[in-house]
C-alpha cells in the first residue's frame, strides 16, 4: 500500500498510487484551508468526500460537496479546491485517461464520453448505485486487490457513469473563436517557448487587449494561465514517462526545476518527484 505524504503541520496529507496497466491514478487526501489552486486535467476525474465538507469552483459554479456525494469532472474542466470547515475534509478520486475510457467504450460498443463535447449532467450527484461502483472501483484500484477485481469494477462504474453524461453542442465557430483557437493552437506548438502578448495578438489579427477578453470569453482563462494549465498536464505526462524533473520543466517552458515545483505543488499538493516515485520506480534527487 503507498506511504501517506505529509503535507504539513496541519496535518494534511495526500495518499496516491498509479495503476501501471490502466494508467488510472487514485489518490486519498484530506485537507484543511486551501487545497488546490485553479488547474485542470487530461483525464476524467471521478471522485466522493469521506469526511467534512469540500468547497471548489468548477464551470465557474461554487459546489459543496459533503460526505457520500459523488464528484463528476470532465477533462478540461478548470477547478479548485478548499475546506468549507476548520476540520477539513477527506475525500477519494479517480483519475481514469481519455484513451483507456475511449478503447474501453468501443470494446463494448458505447458511445465514447471522453470526448471534449461531453460533459457530466452535473457535478456533484447523490446517485447511490454510482457511488458505491466508484468506491469498488477505487479500492481494487487503490489497494491492489487484483486485476480480476479492477477489472469487474471498472466494468460495473462505466455502465454506472454514462447516464451522467451528455453532448454538449459545438460552439458556434464565430470569426473570433476562429482566431482564438489559432492562438490556442500556436500555444499547443510552442509549449516550452516564451511567448508575448504582442506576439499572440499578430497571431489573432487583433489588438493585444481584445484578444484577452476574446480569449478569457472562449477558453475561462487569460493566455497566461491556459498557459500554465497545459504546461502542468504535459509535466505530468512525462514524469509519469519517467523523464527527469529538470529535463520535463526544459521541454514544457519552466524556467527551471525549482520553477516548475512550486506551480506543480499549487496544482496538485506534491512536488513532481513525489509524483512520479508513485507512478514509477524512478526517482531523481
Amino acid at each position: 500500500m503507498p506511504e501517506k505524504i505529509e503535507q504539513s503541520k496541519t496535518g494534511d496529507w495526500i495518499d496516491f498510487r498509479r495503476d501501471a496497466d490502466t494508467g488510472i491514478e487514485s489518490v486519498n487526501a484530506h485537507f484543511k484551508g486551501h487545497a488546490y489552486d485553479s488547474h485542470d486535467h487530461e483525464e476524467l476525474l471521478l471522485g466522493i468526500t469521506l469526511q467534512g465538507s469540500q468547497r471548489f469552483n468548477c464551470h465557474r459554479e461554487l459546489h459543496t460537496s459533503t460526505p457520500g456525494k459523488a464528484i463528476l469532472i470532465e477533462p478540461g474542466a478548470v477547478h479548485d479546491g478548499h475546506a468549507a470547515q476548520p476540520a477539513g475534509f477527506t475525500y477519494s478520486m479517480l483519475y481514469i485517461p481519455q484513451r483507456w475510457m475511449s478503447d474501453s467504450l468501443r470494446l463494448r460498443g458505447m458511445d465514447d464520453i471522453s470526448v471534449v463535447q461531453a460533459a457530466f449532467r452535473n457535478t456533484l450527484t447523490d446517485d447511490r448505485d454510482l457511488i458505491m461502483s466508484i468506491s469498488r472501483a477505487f479500492n481494487a484500484i487503490h489497494y491492489a486487490e487484483g486485476r480480476l477485481a479492477r477489472d469487474e469494477s471498472l466494468d460495473a462504474l462505466l455502465a454506472r457513469l454514462t447516464p451522467h453524461v451528455q453532448l454538449r453542442p459545438a460552439a458556434e465557430l464565430t470569426d473570433s473563436l476562429i482566431r482564438m483557437n489559432r492562438v490556442r493552437d500556436y500555444l499547443y506548438e510552442h509549449l516550452a517557448c516564451n511567448p508575448g502578448l504582442d506576439e499572440l495578438a499578430d497571431i489573432s489579427g487583433i489588438d493585444r487587449f481584445r484578444l484577452g477578453r476574446q480569449f478569457k470569453a472562449a477558453f475561462g482563462q487569460s493566455p497566461h494561465a491556459w498557459l500554465v494549465r497545459l504546461r502542468l498536464r504535459t509535466a505530468r505526462q512525462l514524469l509519469a514517462a519517467g523523464l527527469s524533473p529538470s529535463m520535463v520543466a526544459s521541454q514544457t517552458g519552466f524556467a527551471d526545476q525549482s520553477h516548475l515545483g512550486r506551480w506543480f505543488r499549487r496544482a496538485y499538493r506534491l512536488s513532481p518527484a513525489e509524483y512520479q516515485s508513485r507512478c514509477s520506480n524512478v526517482l531523481y534527487g
